[in-house]
């Protein structure tokens, strides 16, 4: 859909958001709301998200920026504040006063020992929405466990050991892919409660855990297990039940994936393109009970005939027979890659009179224009004396309050 501007609309301009988290999960979700237009205060302690430092200590060489941390945190506004003593908490009391949303993954046991909890903060704001993250919930015995996602989402979910191919070792996700999938999940969360409170004018407690999260997302296999009481593993390649959706590699070495649609017709289209036009018929393959007690033979033969030409000559030739397949790519190649660019995958974060950092954009797209951020990536701290101004806070206050290091 075209549109007369390249830039999509604030649609959240007016919305509040407080953000109190640390790491991933929770700040990305403030994030997304933020390129929507929402205007966003992360709190961070005195020394800064850890997430600031990942990157410190990893190199002998100088490494220039955190894309890590500006990619859940661009566009925000950062304030310093130390939330243990009474004079920050009351900070975050003030801020969450008008706010509409406010975002945490502070462990429940800290927040009530603060009474930063819902029911401390919904007394002095009916109307706000309060979104939480953790590792397992906020009912049973681990509600305080803490949780990252290799360990919640990966591992505990089931995740990790569907993923391993049968007789292989685990393997860790990779950076942040559960916290990311958490953050996107508490936003729908989020906006499904701004809508209600459209109707009722009184917010919501929201949550979501690194656990359920991986448990959706695994939510196929989890039904089975469920319903039948077994599951089957997950095969290396050379022997999976269905040989026709496999990887496969191309004469210069690149892998592509390949599978068929649910129709009666792919099984014999792919047999045909990949040189094999007679196989539907071979007593070995006829039905998908055969094939999957002969797959390594079908592999086999499949793996001679996709290594006789270039990915390029079999981009062209599966296209040509309108099949569903794509490359395995590296993300030096997702970069590169045209159509990511053409889906509006990318955004770029101002970063004062230096280049722009160029990330990913968040997952959606309105009316076919992408978002523009309007704010670098906080300092800490940068923006605690705006913010604290806006709240009534005089310079002579602010001044006390950073020489007693309750803010910075």
């Amino acid at each position: 859909m075209e549109s007369e501007t390249n830039q999509a609309s604030p649609m959240l301009k007016g919305i509040k958001v407080v953000e109190l988290a640390t790491y991933m999960a929770a700040p990305s979700a403030a994030m997304v709301l933020s390129d929507w237009g929402a205007d966003t205060i992360k709190i961070e302690d005195l020394e800064g998200d850890a997430i600031r430092r990942v990157y410190k200590g990893i190199s002998r060489n100088q490494l220039d920026g955190n894309p890590m941390f500006a990619f859940d945190n661009r566009g925000k506004r950062g304030i310093s504040v130390d939330i243990r003593t009474p004079e920050g908490c009351q900070i975050v009391r003030e801020l969450v006063r008008d706010a509409d949303i406010f975002i945490t993954n502070v462990r429940p046991a800290a927040l009530d020992k603060l009474n930063l909890n819902y029911e401390g903060l919904k007394q002095d704001n009916e109307r706000l929405i309060y979104a939480t993250v953790t590792g397992y919930g906020l009912q049973g015995e681990e509600t305080n466990r803490p949780g990252f996602d290799v360990v919640a989402f990966w591992a505990r979910s089931g995740l990790c050991r569907m993923m391993m191919p049968k007789g292989a070792e685990p393997v860790p996700v990779r950076a942040a892919m559960g916290d990311h999938m958490t953050g996107i999940t508490l936003v729908a969360g989020i906006l499904g409660a701004l809508f209600e409170r459209e109707r009722t004018g009184k917010g919501k407690l929201v949550e979501a855990s690194l656990l359920r999260t991986g448990m959706f997302m695994l939510g196929s296999d989890l039904g089975t297990q469920l319903h039948f009481g077994r599951l089957s593993s997950t095969q290396p390649r050379a022997e999976t039940a269905d040989a026709i959706r496999n990887f496969y590699k191309t004469s210069d070495d690149h892998w592509l994936m390949l599978i068929p649609r649910g129709n009666k017709t792919d099984f014999r289209t792919i047999c045909k393109v990949v040189g094999y036009p007679d196989l539907p018929d071979d007593p070995r393959f006829k039905t998908p009970v055969d094939r999957k007690e002969n797959a390594a033979e079908m592999v086999a033969l499949f793996d001679e005939s996709f290594a006789k030409k270039t990915l390029e000559e079999w981009s062209a030739t599966l296209d040509e027979a309108d099949l569903v397949w794509g490359p395995v790519q590296h993300p030096s190649q997702v970069v590169e890659d045209p159509q990511a660019w053409a889906a509006g995958a990318f955004v770029d974060i101002p970063n004062g009179d230096n280049k722009p950092m160029t990330t990913v954009a968040s997952p959606i797209r309105f009316n076919g224009v992408d978002v523009k951020i309007e704010r670098p990536t906080p300092e800490v701290g940068e923006h605690t004396a705006e913010v604290l101004a806006g709240l009534g806070y005089t310079e002579s206050d602010i001044e006390k309050l950073i020489e007693v290091k309750v803010i910075r």
